[in-house]
């Protein structure tokens, strides 16, 4: 009776376990997996985003916003000036966000705190909403942050008006500032231009620099310079 032999196993990307050791002692390149875990529809929403209606406006959600930032963090790269002048606005947006996200939802915790005969639980969802996120850029992972933050803030709000802390209307106001702010930070990337310009380009009078400063405004001094850059600056590419 013949008997058959098992396919030997091997130790691949999708296999659990140390990745195989390589022949020459170099590693190979690292990989990562991140994934964003939300509870709300209101977050749901703030990821995906939608399209505008006859009824309804259009939102900007956090996919677009990694997708449009991809071209700027490109252009960054390439030594674009006012690829590095948005992405500084985006650095300084996301700390604004963040302040008022973290300042709303401590003050609703506090109003739950101050129910002495109560000891009240966060509201969490039977089925949360998760997806697996690959961003190029560390600016779309902070905007993933922000949401996540976002969430907590809504399940915050939403449990204060189930235990009598808040009317309908007023949490669903305190949702609306809350998700405002996070909508003026994806829409930063809309009035970002591609016009393949770098400093070279500016320095030397270009036609795409000067189209460049024409629709999207003069690079501030410091920021043209070099001397003020993002904080999360992109590894300028080899000419």
């Amino acid at each position: 009776m013949m008997t058959q032999h098992a396919t030997p196993f091997r130790l691949s990307a999708d296999n659990f376990g140390p990745p195989a050791a390589t022949t020459d002692g170099v590693p190979g390149p690292l990989r990562h997996a991140v994934s964003l875990t939300t509870q709300s529809r209101y977050a749901r929403l703030v990821v995906l985003g939608r399209s505008a209606t006859a009824n309804t406006p259009a939102i900007m959600g956090l996919l677009a916003f990694a997708d449009q930032l991809r071209s700027i963090w490109n252009a960054s790269r390439a030594d674009d000036p006012w690829a590095d002048w948005w992405l500084i606005k985006i650095d300084d947006a996301i700390d604004l966000v963040q302040h008022r996200l973290e300042t709303m939802a401590t003050k609703i915790r506090r109003y739950l705190r101050a129910q002495p005969a109560l000891e009240i639980d966060i509201a969490t969802s039977e089925r949360p909403y998760r997806i697996k996120l690959r961003f190029i850029n560390p600016y779309a992972y902070r905007g993933a942050q922000l949401v996540a933050e976002f969430d907590a803030a809504v399940r915050t709000i939403l449990t204060a008006r189930h235990v009598g802390l808040l009317s309908e209307e007023q949490s669903f106001r305190q949702i609306e500032r809350c998700s405002a702010v996070l909508r003026s930070l994806f829409a930063i990337p809309q009035s970002y231009r591609v016009l393949r310009t770098d400093r070279a380009a500016v320095k030397a009078g270009a036609p795409a620099a000067i189209a460049a400063a024409e629709i999207m405004g003069p690079v501030p001094p410091a920021i043209l310079l070099g001397e003020q850059r993002p904080r999360l600056a992109p590894r300028k590419a080899r000419a």
